[in-house]
């Protein structure tokens, strides 16, 4: 097993190329200990040359509410009336802070993407 940091996007391929080789290998293994080893050093590479910024707090709540399963009326009374559900997913409305906690604490989406800046619809 030779293992070296990925610093070039040909190492970056060829680091790829050998997981999918060995993915499929037990975890107990010299070759699932490489593969381990070889994912965690692929996601550091990606974190740092390929980063996806977060959703912004619109999208994050319908991811959620997708995963979820969850339509408008769910939300209600997180909003305060179909309205402002209505108004806030269709980005005519920001998020309040009373908002904010309401989600944070039904959906478990975190304040730090609650809290970001996004354009209203008429802004756009």
């Amino acid at each position: 097993m030779t293992i070296k940091i990925i610093r070039t996007k040909a190492d970056y391929e060829a680091a790829l190329k050998r997981l999918n080789e060995i993915f499929d290998e037990p975890e107990e293994s010299k070759l699932g200990d490489e593969a381990e080893i070889l994912g965690l050093l692929i996601d550091d590479y990606e974190r740092k040359h390929y980063p996806i910024d977060p959703p912004d707090p619109v999208e994050a709540i319908r991811i959620r509410m997708e995963e979820m399963q969850l339509k408008q009326r769910d939300l209600v009374e997180i909003f305060g009336g179909k309205n402002r559900v209505s108004e806030v997913l269709s980005r005519k409305r920001k998020l309040t802070l009373e908002m904010i906690r309401k989600l944070n604490s039904f959906l478990h989406i975190s304040p730090g993407i609650l809290i970001r800046e996004y354009s209203l619809s008429d802004q756009q």
